[in-house]
């Protein structure tokens, strides 16, 4: 099956979908663009249509719309609205520039989705915590687009749990952590920035809440309870939950099963099983590649049930 992951660059230890071209650290931008296959550019032309009648066959434009295309190979890449506002390969690099030369950020990951539709880069923030038993974890800033109308322009800040790769959305109290540019309007970097100066905060207040996850504990009866309520259905019994073989593997994780279960912070805790249900995300739950699951994992339903494990987890520690 062709990789959904057109291309990748990454600093460090190998990401856990195994592909990418590793660099060494303060690499800049522009390598990164070469090396995580982004030096290319979005180009449009308007929708043309054959139509044909007495006359013979003739070419019309469609002037509500327009396809988008990659400027070296010429692949198409979607169909939009003309009102569509593209953000370029280049502007998803260039957003980390000042952050990485002068505000303490250092790129960690980049590349390229679904042959183009999908672009991203990851950089450290240089915050980090670290729990009972050595777990560490780290800030970092996620920046995101698409093409194609299935993700806004999304900036948001996002955990990695250092012992398994684990990857969690920032999210404490009201707020989501993420800033979202839809494709009908113009995306501003230095706007963006100045609403995600307010979660850099954030990222203390969510030190807090792991550690109170951390010193939660939790009892047996109360494992299933919060796996049904995040996986599975609550108004059916146990026995008639669609998805047991999911909320089997991930209590087998909780209960040991999982990178980092045998942490002081994870082991029988509210954080454990948070970090059951992300690991199950990241890295166990079926899908049809592995760039599927981080696709999945990042944009998708997978990132949902991760916020939602969170959220559960936080409920049992209030």
């Amino acid at each position: 099956m062709a990789h959904l992951v057109e291309s990748i660059a990454y600093v460090g230890q190998q990401p856990w979908h195994g592909l990418g071209n590793p660099l060494t650290p303060n690499q800049p931008l522009e390598v990164w663009q070469q090396q995580a296959g982004m030096d290319w550019k979005i180009q449009e032309t308007p929708v043309l249509f054959n139509v044909s009648d007495e006359g013979g066959l003739h070419v019309k434009a469609n002037s509500d719309a327009k396809v988008l295309f990659r400027s070296d190979n010429h692949a198409p890449l979607s169909v939009v609205s003309k009102r569509y506002q593209v953000v370029q390969p280049h502007d998803v690099l260039e957003f980390y520039r000042d952050l990485t030369e002068a505000g303490g950020f250092q790129l960690e990951t980049a590349g390229v989705l679904k042959e183009g539709r999908k672009l991203w880069a990851l950089a450290k923030t240089g915050q980090e915590t670290v729990l009972r038993g050595g777990d560490k974890v780290g800030a970092y800033l996620l920046l995101a687009t698409s093409c194609d109308g299935t993700l806004c322009t999304t900036a948001q800040f996002t955990s990695v749990r250092v012992v398994c790769n684990n990857t969690l959305r920032l999210a404490v109290g009201d707020s989501s952590g993420a800033v979202k540019v839809p494709h009908s309007t113009k995306f501003d970097p230095q706007l963006v920035k100045e609403e995600l100066c307010l979660g850099l905060s954030a990222w203390d207040r969510f030190v807090v809440d792991m550690k109170q996850l951390a010193n939660r504990p939790i009892h047996k009866f109360e494992v299933m309870n919060f796996l049904v309520n995040v996986l599975g259905d609550p108004e059916l019994p146990l026995v008639d939950q669609p998805n047991q073989k999911a909320l089997q593997n991930v209590y087998a994780l909780f209960q040991g099963k999982s990178m980092g279960a045998d942490m002081a912070s994870a082991n029988g805790t509210a954080w454990g099983l948070v970090n059951a249900v992300t690991q199950f995300v990241d890295h166990e739950r079926r899908a049809r590649s592995q760039d599927h699951r981080l696709d999945s994992a990042w944009f998708g339903q997978g990132a949902s049930i991760k916020a939602k494990a969170y959220q559960e987890a936080m409920k049992l520690a209030a």
